[in-house]
């Protein structure tokens, strides 16, 4: 495969999924598995030249319904602006916003402080991208626009998902169809001095296990010490090794072995097992470890989009949050850890309930 970011030939595979559906195809749920839907390749490749982890292949078309923003990314929005805002980073009165498919916006903060939206092809003193730059195929093409939308005394605030804490927890399930990039800050930072810009300070989050927000600028200066730390502990992890990242693939066979045997003991023991939360990642989870509606009854989701529909690859419907309160399920296995204490604020009756599957 030839590397999404530096075109470089030299890449490795380091994680293997096989055959997954399509993340973001939730079919109707009356619609039969067998002829609504395929399966797709789904892997990772390591770029050793410029230590891009990546997409490899994806020839997926989806139709993704529009999910609803968890209050956990809204508050950490509000966190990161206002940390931001006390460092001095956010000067000058324009903002443009790169957004991610996935909904939410940081605009709105900005406009609460004297900002306003920039004209179209014109560069701000603000660029925010969430989330976004990793749907961008071409990643290298991706970096060089959000640099040219960056005026030339502005800054890029970027926030991503970390390699590290993906590797580090074995989050294998962050891969997916539509999702190309996956960063260390290390390749983050070459990909942006490629694109003329240059990492001046960080952030850390606990949001999705370890995201990190960075705030890029095209003159050049010496780090803040949480870059430093942040790129010395990447590297004292080796992750630009593809034996390291490669653990991943280990990680994906025993949480789906792991969660096979669990259903399977639930299920002995009398329990009838919800969950919650129709997210994307737990799609390729739910596939490999032959998640049916024996064994779990129905996914509950906020999204007015996704109910009705089922999760891909199953025949595992998804239900509104209400439908299973009033189902009062003995287990509800949460897909997302992030949304637990949303889910336990606004759904009481099944706080007791709520598990995070298998240890």
């Amino acid at each position: 495969m030839i590397c999404r970011a530096c075109a470089s030939s030299d890449t490795v595979r380091v994680l293997d999924l096989g055959k997954a559906p399509a993340a973001d195809f939730f079919p109707l749920a009356e619609d039969p598995v067998s002829t609504s839907e395929t399966t797709h390749d789904l892997a990772m490749d390591l770029c050793r030249v410029c230590g891009l982890a990546q997409l490899a292949d994806d020839d997926t078309v989806t139709d993704e319904p529009r999910g609803v923003e968890p209050q956990a990314l809204r508050d950490q929005a509000e966190d990161a602006i206002a940390r931001v805002a006390a460092a001095g980073w956010l000067r000058g009165t324009t903002v443009i916003e790169f957004g991610s498919p996935h909904g939410g916006t940081w605009v709105p903060l900005l406009l609460e402080r004297g900002f306003s939206e920039a004209v179209a092809d014109s560069a701000a003193a603000v660029v925010l991208d969430c989330f976004g730059i990793m749907h961008e195929p071409d990643q290298r093409a991706a970096f060089a626009r959000r640099a040219a939308a960056t005026a030339r005394d502005g800054v890029l605030l970027l926030q991503f998902h970390s390699l590290a804490a993906i590797v580090q927890q074995g989050q294998w399930n962050a891969l997916r169809h539509g999702h190309f990039g996956y960063y260390s800050l290390t390749a983050l930072t070459a990909l942006l001095r490629d694109a003329g810009m240059h990492v001046h300070a960080a952030w850390e989050f606990d949001l999705y296990g370890g995201t990190v927000l960075i705030a890029a600028r095209h003159d050049e200066v010496e780090p803040d010490e949480y870059v430093t730390t942040i790129l010395s502990a990447e590297a004292a992890m080796g992750l630009q090794d593809p034996h390291v990242v490669a653990a991943l693939q280990r990680a994906a066979s025993a949480e789906t072995k792991a969660l096979d045997e669990w259903l399977d003991h639930e299920v002995a023991g009398g329990r009838r097992v919800y969950a919650y939360g129709a997210a994307s990642r737990a799609v390729a989870l739910f596939a490999l470890a032959g998640v049916n509606a024996s064994r779990l009854t129905a996914v509950a989701d906020a999204a007015p989009a996704k109910q009705g529909r089922r999760m891909p690859g199953t025949d595992v419907p998804i239900i509104s949050p209400e439908s299973l309160v009033a189902a009062a399920p003995d287990t509800v296995l949460l897909t997302l850890p992030d949304l637990l204490p949303e889910v336990r604020r606004r759904y009481p009756e099944i706080s007791d309930r709520l598990t995070l599957g298998p240890a």
